[in-house]
């Protein structure tokens, strides 16, 4: 799996999670919704740092709690 899969697949776990939409998700965040719809459908790459950061702070968790999962150990990328 590339690293942007895997940042997608982990979004889409949180909005499953906390039972709510991207753009909700990104209102929470103070990150603009289109940012986020960009790099969910392939207009864009790999966000930032300070993004997914800000991403987790309105999902209520950590950067540890975000990367924790074992398919960003097996990431193709690198860059």
């Amino acid at each position: 799996m590339d690293i942007d899969k895997a940042i997608r697949t982990r979004i889409n776990e949180i909005l499953e999670e906390k039972q709510t939409t991207l753009t909700a998700l990104c209102l929470d965040s103070n990150l603009t919704p289109s940012t986020m719809f960009d790099f969910m459908s392939g207009k864009s790459k790999c966000p930032k740092v300070i993004t997914i950061k800000k991403l987790c702070s309105g999902a209520g968790i950590t950067l540890k709690d975000f990367f924790d999962r074992d398919y960003f150990n097996d990431t193709d990328d690198v860059y």
